[in-house]
């Protein structure tokens, strides 16, 4: 026979329930978090997060989009006091993983650091020229 068989607690079942004059309740809230799953590892639905995230490929430009790119880049070079409005998509890549995504941001080109191959914008932002992709804007339009 078990003691709760032996015992059916008829001599504590009507007592007040004990509380701690040295130590406070816990609130409620607290009390269900005691009960909660336990992150053992902790970091691992961030590491699955990044891993699900995508990136695109770098693709490699063909000698047609690299001329063209480059009579662009001349014209803005040679326009360059103008500070003409573009809009250029470029790869930037991605710092976590492999890959990256393709940007397109729009400004006036402040300069084009032949030296060390940069388009640099009016707000400062530095584009390297190997990742550039496209180059649109009024400038170009004229010209053609």
């Amino acid at each position: 026979m078990s003691y709760i068989e032996e015992h059916n607690y008829d001599d504590i079942i009507h007592l007040p329930h004990h509380t701690s004059p040295r130590h406070p309740q816990m609130p409620v809230s607290d009390r269900a978090a005691q009960f909660s799953a336990f992150a053992a590892l902790t970091g691992y639905d961030a590491a699955i997060r990044e891993t699900a995230r995508l990136t695109d490929s770098f693709v490699e430009l063909d000698d047609i989009r690299k001329e063209q790119l480059n009579e662009r880049l001349w014209m803005l070079k040679e326009n360059q006091a103008m500070e003409p409005k573009v809009q250029i998509t470029y790869f930037r890549p991605d710092v976590r993983k492999s890959g990256g995504a393709y940007v397109t941001v729009q400004g006036s080109v402040r300069k084009i650091d032949a030296y060390h191959r940069q388009v640099i914008l009016e707000d400062g932002t530095v584009l390297p020229m190997e990742n550039l992709y496209s180059i649109e804007g009024e400038l170009f339009e004229t010209w053609n």
